[in-house]
């Protein structure tokens, strides 16, 4: 891996990470208040996607960062419907 990949890697992993503030927010308060369900539906399938799309093109700096950020865009997805009031 060159430098410029593990640069890639930290930085979407760090991005990635931005979703599951929000996930806890909404697990210890039992509410989705003021969050879009449709912004996060588009935010879990694209995330979905382009892991998809690094699965098939074997490329592993862009799948391990998409994946952290996949399973976070969902669990708030979960979180949406599970406590839209």
């Amino acid at each position: 891996m060159s430098v410029f990949q593990y640069v890639v890697l930290l930085i979407g992993i760090a991005m990635s990470f931005g979703y599951y503030p929000q996930a806890y927010k909404m697990y210890r308060n039992h509410s989705a208040e003021n969050v879009s369900p449709t912004a996060m539906l588009i935010f879990a399938l694209g995330t979905t996607l382009w892991t998809l799309y690094c699965f098939v093109n074997q490329d592993l700096t862009i799948i391990l960062s998409f994946a952290f950020g996949m399973v976070g865009s969902w669990l708030i997805l979960i979180f949406i419907f599970l406590y839209h009031e």
